[in-house]
């Protein structure tokens, strides 16, 4: 068994909530939609008119820069709408579902056997191929290169995070294929990142020609990025991919059946849930009968993602993100507290000793909200950044190179090494309530611009 390599630096955020292990059906939806703002640097163009009907596995836009990158249909239907947002930007792709199912065909066989150049194709035809980003810039992975090196993490360590151990208990033949396809992808290794707290785990621990490895410790251990970090650095010049656990199931069907399967499995989490528990559903699927009965009283905010990088979505007419696995409820934080710096905060978390509630019952779990406790303040140095980012990286001095737009100290200070999920501890616990991720994403476009350039 791999050596299992311990993050020390982090913080698990314990929240109720947790999803049960149990799996149920979802009902129905009566529309599916793809939000083109799912993907970093992507400009659709749409291609069939409105109530053009389509199968699953249609493309029903592109990627202007680069037209061989299409996305897909996960229903049969009619495209029955095309959402916009400000300056007339796409915000969502609609698709009314008939319940056929009628699908398009693609390339069937086994990726072991088949060509690079014909592997690339038929991911790119089915739609699957943005399922793969690649590091730097967590952009949609270019299709005229090949990675260093494909990473794989198949653990979340996110506050209520799905246990993915359960999520894919049926699926180990399906991710086998995904991964002889990745494979063929890559003359470097293939990484399958496993829950080192955990070393009997069944699903995975048995797929063939990848590298396993094992993390442990807080959040973000299960953050592929620090895996990047601690196993195959990326410096100037590197591009590394990363697949999620589901999609690589996704792409093993596509060649098992020749099929595009948009099936996944998403947890419900989050306090303000009744029954916190997983839904068997179909990517793109409208939240509200996910919802349906679940929700307690009161100002709810719905996220698709965890709760430290997901999107707020709307409860009766948003949809869950293409590439999410998780769907988070809580309380929305919208209110005051009349000197709420001196009480006790008996039923409040805090990284510090400033509440009792935490250093004296660690276990605890809490109902948290969304509210900022304090406004924007100076953004000066408080060393509490580096408690929490297991990098040697200086997170503070690559902020501010970033908000003065100095290409070369960003790329000195680590900036390739980064995506928002690595630095959302740091936003949690800044002092200064400074919008972390938001400035860092700004960095990597910088960046991604000036390599482009």
């Amino acid at each position: 068994m791999a050596e299992v390599i311990k993050i020390k630096k982090g913080l698990d955020i314990k929240m109720n909530g947790q999803a049960e292990l149990i799996y149920v059906k979802a009902p129905r939806a009566k529309t599916y939609a793809i939000k083109p703002g799912d993907w970093h640097g992507l400009t659709p163009k749409i291609i069939p008119k409105l109530c053009d009907e389509v199968k699953v596995g249609t493309p029903i836009f592109y990627d202007k820069y680069h037209p061989e990158i299409k996305f897909c249909s996960p229903v049969s239907g009619i495209l029955s709408s095309i959402n916009r947002g400000e300056r007339r930007r796409i915000i969502e792709v609609v698709v009314e579902d008939n319940g056929k199912d009628t699908a398009e065909t693609f390339l069937q066989g086994d990726p072991s056997e088949l060509k690079r150049e014909q592997i690339v194709e038929n991911l790119l035809n089915s739609g699957l191929w943005p399922t793969i980003k690649q590091r730097p810039y967590s952009t949609i992975a270019k299709t005229d290169g090949q990675p260093k090196s494909i990473f794989i993490s198949a653990f979340d360590t996110s506050p209520l995070a799905p246990d993915f151990d359960f999520l894919l208990k049926d699926s180990e033949e399906d991710f086998q294929w995904g991964v002889n396809a990745l494979k063929r992808l890559t003359e470097g290794k293939v990484h399958l990142n496993l829950d080192g707290r955990y070393p009997s785990v069944r699903t995975l621990s048995n797929i063939k020609g990848v590298e396993i490895n094992r993390f442990s410790g807080p959040h973000p251990a299960g953050n592929v990025g620090v895996q990047i970090y601690n196993l195959d650095p990326i410096n100037k010049g590197d591009v590394v991919w990363v697949v999620q656990p589901q999609d690589v199931v996704a792409i093993g069907r596509l060649f098992k059946t020749g099929k595009y399967d948009p099936s996944v499995v998403v947890a419900l989490t989050g306090a303000r849930v009744e029954k916190p528990q997983y839904y068997k559903t179909i990517r793109g699927t409208e939240v509200a009968p996910l919802l349906e009965k679940q929700l307690k009283e009161g100002t709810n905010r719905v996220i698709s993602g965890n709760v430290l990088n997901g999107t707020s979505i709307d409860a009766g007419t948003g949809y869950v993100g293409f590439l999410d696995s998780q769907i988070t409820v809580i309380t929305e934080g919208n209110y005051y507290e009349l000197f709420g710096w001196i009480l006790p905060g008996f039923k409040k978390m805090s990284v510090s000793r400033s509440f009792a509630s935490t250093w004296l019952t660690p276990n605890r779990k809490f109902d948290m909200d969304t509210n900022y406790h304090g406004g924007e303040r100076a953004f000066v140095m408080t060393g509490e950044y580096e408690k929490v980012l297991p990098m040697d990286i200086y997170p503070m001095q690559l902020l501010k190179a970033i908000l003065v737009n100095d290409i070369d100290k960003m790329e000195q200070l680590g900036i390739y090494e980064l995506d928002e999920e690595d630095m959302a501890l740091c936003e949690f616990v800044c002092t200064s309530k400074t919008p972390v991720t938001k400035i860092l994403r700004e960095g990597l476009k910088a960046m991604r611009k000036e390599m482009e350039d």
